[in-house]
């Protein structure tokens, strides 16, 4: 018996990984957080599977269907949806389960903030423009930040930056990246990336709380902001250039 974590993906059901589609398959348990992960993902469930949302459910009710399926000796699929490696509370799992001796494997998943890129068309690391990427948060009830991971301390750097699980503090959050990336640095919200209801506001931040406010979205999306976003005339990179050798391109 094992209990799969397996990244679901960002909402659409055929960007799920085929690990995990096929892992989901042949498990008679499933364990989903409904409140994020499509239910076309458990169509991939076998026709008898035990599935159960665990949304409403605490860690420890999570834990007890694990122990459950563990002595009836029964696979588990635990879904979570986006990538496990990033605010996915598997961790505090894992650590369960390991003091219980319950085997477990981790299959990673298509991550929001590259179904939001794919999304705007962006490539979020530009040439001269930005060569890093920050994913971060604001401090929610569910968790705290530590006092030295700053917005402003992000900003310095005038990366790209993927702010997740903080449209509703959105205003606050425009109010400390003005001054390191400006009023009219690109901004984007993508809301549900990937999914049927998608939806994409392009702005800046000098208006993007308008904007939003036009239409309002209050969870589940990503914040995107930085000039790679915007319609650069960055160079190009060295890669394809044909004075670049490379060993595959006859260089040394």
């Amino acid at each position: 018996m094992t209990v799969h974590f397996i990244g679901a993906g960002p909402g659409a059901p055929d960007l799920l990984t085929l690990r995990g589609r096929d892992l989901i398959a042949r498990c008679p348990v499933c364990l989903y957080a409904g409140s994020l992960v499509p239910q076309a993902i458990l169509a991939h469930c076998p026709p008898e599977a035990r599935i159960v949302d665990t949304a409403p459910m605490t860690l420890d009710e999570i834990i007890a269907e694990c122990a459950k399926a563990n002595a009836a000796r029964l696979d588990v699929a635990r879904l979570h949806s986006g990538d496990l490696s990033i605010w996915s509370a598997m961790g505090e799992q894992i650590r369960r389960l390991e003091a219980l001796g319950i085997p477990y494997t981790v299959t990673p998943g298509v991550p929001a903030f590259a179904a939001a890129a794919a999304a705007l068309g962006r490539e979020l690391t530009v040439p001269r423009i930005a060569q890093s990427l920050v994913l971060t948060r604001t401090p929610g009830r569910a968790s705290s930040m530590p006092e030295r991971e700053t917005l402003a301390a992000f900003a310095r750097t005038q990366t790209t930056l993927a702010v997740h699980l903080s449209i509703q503090t959105l205003e606050t959050l425009v109010g400390e990246l003005i001054p390191f990336y400006g009023e009219t640095c690109p901004v984007a919200v993508v809301y549900r990336a990937s999914w049927p209801d998608k939806r994409i506001i392009r702005s800046t931040l000098a208006e993007i709380v308008q904007d939003v406010g036009l239409q309002p979205i209050e969870r589940t999306a990503l914040i995107l902001v930085g000039k790679a976003l915007g319609d650069t005339e960055a160079s190009e990179s060295a890669l394809y250039s044909p004075d670049y050798r490379r060993r595959f391109r006859g260089g040394d």
